[in-house]
């Protein structure tokens, strides 16, 4: 504890003392989240697909060093998609990235919207 020279006993003391390396371990033990707005976007491309009848389920994990969100065709089906953030990849390669079944990665980027643009479908030509 610190003194301030105000020589009062049992005063409560404005400063306390918290040793850095225990923040930061209590930083380091938190899992990897979606934010609100990641979520958002996600959540919208997945309800276009569930409405075109391609996805059914979904499951989040919120890992120690990344989150993942997978998308199911049925749920007893390994995923055929994971959208993943992997937040140590952020100055590389980019945070998030789009992976199929096969552990292909099909897209990757700093930014989500351009990650979930691998769902986009091109527009088809209809004849009369």
């Amino acid at each position: 504890m610190t003194d301030h020279g105000t020589g009062a006993e049992g005063k409560d003391d404005s400063a306390i003392l918290i040793p850095l390396h225990e923040r930061r371990r209590e930083r380091d033990e938190l899992p990897v989240t979606f934010h609100r707005r990641e979520l958002d976007q996600i959540l919208k491309i997945y309800g276009t697909m569930v409405a075109a009848g391609e996805w059914r389920d979904y499951a989040i994990d919120h890992l120690r060093d990344r989150a993942v969100f997978s998308v199911f065709r049925r749920t007893s089906e390994v995923p055929l998609y994971q959208i993943v953030k992997t937040p140590a990849l952020a100055r590389r390669q980019g945070a998030f990235s789009v992976v199929a079944a096969s552990g292909m990665i099909l897209k990757r980027g700093h930014e989500l919207g351009r990650v979930l643009a691998v769902f986009d479908k091109p527009l088809k030509l209809v004849g009369t």
